[in-house]
């Protein structure tokens, strides 16, 4: 009977003790979500201003968006989000998500910045799996080699000069590693068609939206 009573005891303590864990959990989160929430806004508004600087629009560039289904061009398999850069309400640029599915160690997921005028505003890689040492200059931190797209379009390359020198084209490649930037080469190309196609709708104000012109200074100016 005691060792019942003892079983019954621990047991209660041990319901009691996670209950108590789970309120804290609780307690923590519904705290600190708004922390997450906004850091998280910084780093993604630091990755759009890496490509398009914050003197470039006036307007919140994370609300004034819209959601892409996917599409081949851009190598995705589920909606994704463009981000729009508008000045003085004139349309200046617009960021999105872009897939090279074929790089050596998988897919390198990238943003791709494009300009009103088809030009590129700038590319950066944003996750990847590539050899160290070797495919990993793709990396604004590693080369300068992705920089070398930025002010570049459907008009300054044709579409076999959108290839690297070892496919004919005008793009470089690594040594030893010509896979890598091949397809990422291949995923811009693609991504400026795509945006030649849709840019009308890419730019379409969502009138049912909170007017996006009213930026945030605090988030924009971190």
């Amino acid at each position: 009977m005691n060792i019942h009573k003892q079983v019954t005891t621990t047991a209660l303590l041990l319901m009691l003790f996670a209950t108590i864990g789970a309120a804290v959990v609780g307690l923590t989160y519904d705290g600190t979500y708004e922390t997450i929430k906004y850091n998280e806004q910084i780093a993604l508004l630091k990755q759009l201003n890496n490509i398009l600087p914050a003197s470039s629009y006036d307007n919140n560039l994370l609300s004034d968006t819209i959601e892409i289904p996917a599409d081949h061009l851009l190598g995705t398999n589920e909606v994704a989000t463009a981000y729009r850069a508008r000045l003085q309400d004139r349309d200046i640029a617009v960021v999105f998500p872009a897939i090279a599915p074929n790089g050596y160690n998988g897919s390198i997921y990238l943003l791709v910045g494009i300009f009103n005028d088809g030009s590129l505003a700038g590319v950066r890689v944003v996750k990847h799996r590539e050899t160290p040492g070797l495919g990993d200059a793709i990396e604004d931190r590693r080369s300068d080699w992705i920089l070398g797209f930025k002010g570049k379009s459907l008009s300054t390359h044709t579409s076999k000069q959108w290839k690297v020198k070892r496919d004919g084209g005008e793009f470089d490649q690594f040594t030893g590693a010509t896979i890598t930037p091949r397809a990422v080469v291949n995923a811009v190309h693609s991504a400026l068609l795509y945006f030649q196609a849709n840019k009308t709708k890419l730019f379409a104000k969502d009138k049912t939206k909170e007017d996006p012109s009213s930026k945030s200074e605090a988030i924009k100016h971190e």
